[in-house]
């Protein structure tokens, strides 16, 4: 697997003729193709495909840049819940530092390859929960919201600089509070998927169990740190190897687990549901979620009066029943919090 900070060089796509046939399968959880990075073969898909099958799927995918061709029924299906109708809030505009937002947009950060949090929709536009999210604050300090694609590892360091916040289903953890804000919304676990029927006959009943697979997990994730602690489990213990291949998005993780690459991606409870549909079964779920945790907006620490209209914003989508209908579009449950809590105490 490459080092993280190689992440960055992975967003110029190719085709590779000989490598697209499994990506067909997987519908418009995929963006994009960037997955075939030249010089990183175990990163990925080593399955072969006719060339007429490659040519084909090159000429629909119009080079390779987006998935609104693979599956046409599926766009109709994708809805953002409607924010139009929020009104600004003065009360909640009057909290900005003089000169925040003065252009009208609030700049948010987000890994668009995440779905339902954050993904692109056939049209290449970004949606889910968290893009809703987003322009649902914006709306309360009157301004628009505007997401911007950015390679998850890279975000935080952007923060109050590039961008003015991250929505990307950031873990609030002892770490990144250290280096910047972090406001409470959403309670999100972790699971594990594996190909329909777990033909590998995976046991996620305890990590240790996990010695000698192959996991695939996004690259600053919450998950990718579990998985790395497994595998120093897995060698104190004097087990097999646990292989932990980190992706720069999900979406490769997902494709590496339907061609059988890797044994099972560990992400986002939420995350991990979605993916199952979206596959149209050719994963699973396997077990139950794991160690929910709050995530949280990232703002920055050199801004606690931004910080406090980003919190007062959210905690009045709140209050107002907006962010429980925003999940409730997405289909997801039990994970609203009522409480935006700036950098709530978590166990490390």
């Amino acid at each position: 697997e490459p080092p993280a900070h190689e992440a960055q060089g992975r967003r110029r796509a190719v085709c590779h003729p000989q490598r697209l046939h499994t990506y067909t399968v997987l519908r418009i959880f995929f963006p994009c193709l960037d997955q075939l990075r030249k010089g990183q073969p175990t990163m990925r898909i080593r399955q072969h495909a006719t060339l007429g099958l490659a040519a084909t799927a090159c000429l629909v995918l119009s080079g390779c840049t987006n998935a609104a061709d693979w599956n046409a029924n599926r766009s109709s299906q994708i809805h953002s819940y409607d924010t139009s109708s929020i009104q600004a809030q003065p009360d909640i505009i009057a909290k900005l530092p003089q000169g925040a937002l003065e252009d009208g947009v609030l700049d948010v950060a987000a890994s668009t390859d995440y779905a339902p949090a954050e993904f692109l929709d056939p049209s290449g536009k970004a949606v889910g929960y968290d893009v809703d999210l987003t322009n649902a604050i914006a709306a309360v300090l009157g301004v628009k919201g505007k997401v911007h694609t950015a390679e998850f590892d890279s975000i935080i360091a952007s923060i109050g600089s590039k961008y003015d916040a991250g929505i990307s289903s950031f873990t609030v953890t002892p770490e990144r509070t250290a280096e910047v804000d972090m406001t409470a919304y959403v309670n999100v676990g972790s699971r594990f998927n594996v190909q329909a029927g777990n033909p590998k006959g995976v046991d996620t009943s305890d990590h240790l169990n996990l010695c000698g697979r192959t996991i695939g997990v996004q690259v600053g994730t919450d998950q990718e740190t579990a998985m790395r602690k497994a595998a120093d489990d897995c060698a104190d213990a004097g087990k097999d190897v646990l292989s932990v291949r980190s992706y720069s998005k999900q979406s490769e993780a997902t494709t590496g687990l339907v061609g059988g690459t890797i044994d099972a991606t560990y992400s986002d409870s939420t995350v991990a549901g979605y993916a199952v549909e979206l596959t149209d079964g050719q994963i699973v779920t396997l077990g139950e979620v794991e160690d929910a945790a709050p995530q949280g907006v990232v703002t920055s620490k050199a801004e606690p009066q931004f910080t406090a209209a980003i919190q007062a914003a959210v905690q009045y989508l709140m209050d107002q029943g907006i962010w429980q209908k925003i999940l409730d579009n997405w289909g997801v449950k039990d994970a609203a919090l009522t409480t935006a809590e700036l950098n709530p105490a978590v166990k490390e």
